[in-house]
Parts: C-alpha cells; structure tokens; sequence
C-alpha cells in the first residue's frame, strides 16, 4: 500500500506512519467514525481490550479481523460515557511500536485512564493493538457506564 492508496486520516505532508496513527486513531474514535476507525487496521489485525466481553458479551477478550472489530466500534460509538475523553500530551514508539496513555488526571478533571499499544505493519496499519485499563477506567466497566 503506498500513499496514494491510504485512507485520507492517514495522509499528512511529512508526517512518519506512526506520527499519522497517533492523530488519525484518536481522530477516528473521538468523531465516532467507525469506517474512518476500521480503515486504519490490517484485515487480519488483532485487538485485545477488557472492552471486548463488556460490551459483546463473550468470554475473550480479543478480536481477530475487522469483521470482529465493526461490532466492537459500532456498539462503542453508542455507548461510550462521558467520562471517555480524549487528552494525552505525547507518544513513546521504536518506529513501529506505538504507544501513549490517556491519564487518569486530564488537567481539568478526571477521564478513563488507558495505554494504547499497536504495533503497525510494513504499509502503516494496525496489525496488533493492545489497551491496558488503569483503575479508573476499569471502575467505569465495574459500574457498566457503557451500557447507558
């Protein structure tokens, strides 16, 4: 996949793959735009996220291609609380490793508190993504604000 061929998030004159990722996943899942999300992952990427048997109700807590990740992102465009915001300040990456956090402490109150992790393939996709949920996150999936 070259340039020309890349979904328009992903395109910015001078931008490095992993420096486009980091704008362009962040732009997809606060807009809520779901083919604009799915766009930046391989076909056969995976994703593991405690938010997988919550808001599916299956026991993994993976997914397998971006077939299994649509249900995932639709139903997340619908429920997310409040609470997920969208403040980070920087990413760590060895150029094809990214990964940054979404602190608990947003400057101006409290949000959920993630580390996003990926691992980008040769064209500049998601192969591999990880979310790693700090406690106050994960008391919002104890207290089922997702499904409000």
């Amino acid at each position: 996949m070259n340039e020309a061929t890349l979904p328009r998030a992903l395109v910015s004159a001078g931008a490095t793959p992993i420096e486009r990722m980091y704008f362009a996943w962040n732009d997809a899942l606060s807009h809520n735009d779901v083919d604009a999300l799915l766009a930046l992952y391989a076909d056969d990427s995976w994703l593991e996220s405690p938010l997988v048997p919550h808001l599916l109700g299956i026991e993994r807590g993976w997914l397998h291609g971006r077939g299994e990740l649509r249900a995932l992102f639709d139903l997340l465009a619908i429920r997310k609380p409040p609470v997920r915001q969208y403040h980070r300040t920087a990413y760590l990456t060895d150029g094809k490793r990214l990964i940054w956090e979404y602190p608990r402490d947003a400057g101006h109150g409290e949000q959920m508190d993630f580390v996003e992790a990926m691992e980008l393939n040769d064209a500049g996709l998601i192969q591999r993504h990880c979310v790693y949920w700090g406690w106050f996150g994960f008391r919002v999936l104890q207290r089922d604000e997702y499904r409000h």
